[in-house]
């Protein structure tokens, strides 16, 4: 009888340590955004604008979807991006703490654009702690979601070496103007912060070792 319950307790063990649950994750596929709006580029041009005060509004996924696209969505079958990236390496990632967007928990999430989805990676609304690393901004504290572009420069420096860190910081501003034209298209609000202190924002944001932060926008409606 202990033969056999010490041979049970030894497969139990085995089984636990060898085959652990793997841990769900939660991820959002998001609505296909439209490819020709009411707006014309001309328009979006005139009516950009940097606002730094939103109505507690809550967006929707597709105003989410849209935005997200429009920064860094995949635009062709070879995988080429809505901004510009050199030698199509892509060091850009992309998060959203989302504070008020209907049908999606608050939390920080992250963009994967080629499937067009996003994955939390923090739950809860962290956009005061966020707005923290930002000298208590209020813009930020308030958007109904707040960008969040980081870059991984290795991935640009196996190419361009010391040229690296000039096209990455123009990669993100292509990127940046993309989510202000269609911000103005959807006639909503933003405005590009980059004073932070980059190691709290790594850490508020749940960051990887080898991500940089570069650049916050607070989205809301105007």
């Amino acid at each position: 009888m202990t033969t056999i319950f010490f041979s049970s307790l030894v497969l139990f063990c085995t089984a636990f340590l060898f085959n652990p649950q793997k841990e769900t994750k939660t991820i959002i596929k998001l609505p296909t955004p439209k490819f020709d709006g009411n707006v014309s580029v001309e328009k979006a041009i005139s009516q950009r604008r940097s606002i730094r005060s939103y109505k507690k509004e809550a967006l929707s996924i597709e105003e989410i979807s849209q935005l997200l696209w429009a920064a860094q969505g995949i635009t062709n079958k070879q995988g080429y991006r809505t901004a510009p990236s050199a030698g199509a390496l892509f060091p850009l990632e992309l998060y959203i703490a989302v504070g008020n967007v209907k049908n999606i928990s608050p939390g920080i999430y992250k963009y994967n654009p080629n499937n067009h989805e996003i994955i939390l990676s923090i739950s809860g609304n962290k956009r005061n702690e966020i707005a923290e690393t930002a000298g208590g901004q209020e813009r930020v504290r308030n958007g109904a979601v707040v960008f969040i572009f980081s870059a991984v420069y290795e991935r640009t420096k196996t190419r361009y070496g010391t040229r690296t860190e000039r096209y990455v910081h123009m990669e993100v501003g292509h990127a940046a103007q993309n989510v202000y034209l269609q911000v103005a298209a959807l006639n909503m609000a933003t405005v590009s912060v980059g004073a932070f202190v980059d190691n709290e924002l790594k850490k508020a944001a749940g960051l990887a070792k080898n991500e940089s932060p570069l650049l916050l926008m607070p989205v809301g409606k105007k």
